[in-house]
């Protein structure tokens, strides 16, 4: 619940504080914990047309690797002016997230 939380509160904060609009938002490469924390949160985040970037599939869970895998990974998908969010949640209830513009 924490995890959710902290992806789809980061979500609405970097948008309030950038003044981006929320559909600016192309992608989400978020911490890979697991699987079921990061549907909830795409499910939480609703009509939000981000996409969210996973690998877990493929590597499990890496721990503070996770975000900066994915990133790499998807790298040739990102264009020009693309707006990028990155966060990522700890066990010891600690949290940050990061906006990018490609």
């Amino acid at each position: 619940k924490f995890a959710v939380n902290t992806i789809v509160e980061r979500f609405k904060s970097i948008t309030e504080q950038s003044g981006i609009k929320p559909e600016e938002i192309r992608y989400i490469i978020p911490h890979q914990a697991n699987i079921r924390i990061i549907e909830a949160a795409a499910k939480n985040l609703g009509c939000h047309q981000a996409e969210f970037i996973t690998n877990i599939e493929k590597y499990g869970n890496t721990s503070s690797a996770s975000i900066g895998l994915a990133f790499e990974e998807a790298w040739p998908r990102f264009q020009k002016g693309d707006y990028i969010m990155l966060v990522g949640f700890g066990a010891g209830l600690s949290w940050a997230a990061a906006l990018i513009q490609w």
